[in-house]
């Protein structure tokens, strides 16, 4: 691998996963720092499932214009499923020498990635449920105290549709540990409580929202008074204004952290001078002092993949939305709780289908 391109590139970023929240200004640092490596970067934003559909176009037409692509885990593995991402490790192992550094759970979301990717950033995620405490004095803290709170109080407790929403992803992959399920990484065969106690919750839930954002604003309006979230959508809607500030979060008995993260992948068909100035980027992403603006306003918090990045380290900005809006209680519940990784891709798929066709499909709105 160069150390930079032969000439100064353009790089087109597409962002599949709102990660640019997280590392513009990284992006923006990168490019006024390495005027001999980029000379500009666009960006731009699509929707998860149209990524693969684009890329592919790009290959076949023999025109790859986006150099870089910033997904979550579901565009990862569409990419890997139709191998249109090229290998960046082990080749460029020796520059990205931060990925030493991963925390230990954002190390197992990088084993997903294989060496297709690299992992960015990182946060335990969820699930959690998330309440107005005027509405609900006394939360439920178990799949029981859910389920009858749910019985008592019909239509006021909601989740989006998991294959729409990270909180109603994460809800579904972590409903397997608090219950107790016979396998919680094969929702075909090892999901039996899981099905049982979603059929039962769903005859309380009247609408499965399309979208996260729209659960937020139903919890604010007063529509319901309980909602599925994960450290982020709890923290950045109530720094947004979207949600009350006194809105309130708890866990499950038997809770574990359903891991999530973001990642840098790049198609195959870029030139090598794109290549180099790419991996690059990535290294210069994964240096703590540019990790640290991972915290942002708290959409993926914590947000850094590497250790000890701290909260003093952020911008100013990102520690005043975190002290004003972030909770004392996540830094223990982040340290005392286990973390497990998501599904596999087609384990995902499975799961959405069979909630679709069995769960909420008839209720989804549209």
């Amino acid at each position: 691998m160069p150390l930079k391109p032969s000439k100064p590139v353009t790089l087109n970023i597409l962002d599949v996963a709102g990660n640019l929240q997280l590392t513009q200004g990284m992006i923006d640092d990168f490019k006024a720092n390495n005027p001999d490596i980029v000379s500009s970067v666009t960006t731009s934003a699509a929707g998860a499932p149209d990524l693969v559909g684009k890329i592919k176009a790009q290959q076949s037409a023999g025109r790859v214009d986006i150099a870089m692509v910033l997904t979550g885990t579901d565009g990862l593995a569409g990419g890997l499923s139709q191998g249109i991402w090229q290998p960046l490790l082990p080749t460029n192992a020796s520059v990205l020498t931060g990925m030493a550094n991963y925390l230990p759970a954002a190390g197992k979301m990088q084993t997903l990635a294989g060496n297709y990717g690299v992992c960015i950033t990182y946060y335990p995620s969820g699930p959690l449920l998330e309440y107005m405490p005027n509405r609900v004095p006394t939360p439920p803290t178990s799949a029981d105290e859910l389920l009858a709170w749910a019985k008592a109080h019909p239509n006021k407790l909601e989740y989006a549709q998991p294959a729409n929403s990270g909180p109603g992803r994460t809800f579904l992959m972590g409903l397997p540990y608090i219950l107790g399920d016979k396998d919680p990484m094969d929702p075909t065969k090892g999901w039996d409580k899981t099905w049982a106690y979603l059929k039962e919750l769903g005859s309380y839930i009247s609408v499965y929202p399309s979208g996260t954002t729209q659960t937020m604003k139903d919890l604010a309006s007063g529509s319901v008074d309980m909602i599925v979230t994960t450290t982020g959508w709890d923290i950045n809607p109530r720094a947004l204004g979207t949600v009350p500030i006194e809105a309130k979060v708890g866990t499950l008995k038997n809770f574990k952290w359903v891991t999530d993260a973001h990642y840098v992948v790049v198609p195959k068909g870029v030139s090598q001078d794109q290549l180099t100035a790419v991996v690059r980027l990535i290294a210069w992403m994964l240096k703590p002092d540019q990790q640290a603006k991972a915290y942002d306003k708290g959409y993926f918090y914590p947000g850094p993949a590497i250790k000890d990045v701290t909260l003093a380290m952020a911008p100013k900005a990102s520690q005043d939305v975190i002290a004003k809006y972030g909770r004392p209680e996540y830094d223990s519940l982040i340290a005392n709780n286990p973390t497990v990784v998501p599904l596999p891709y087609e384990a995902m798929v499975a799961a959405f289908d069979l909630w679709n066709r069995n769960i909420g499909g008839s209720k989804a709105a549209k």
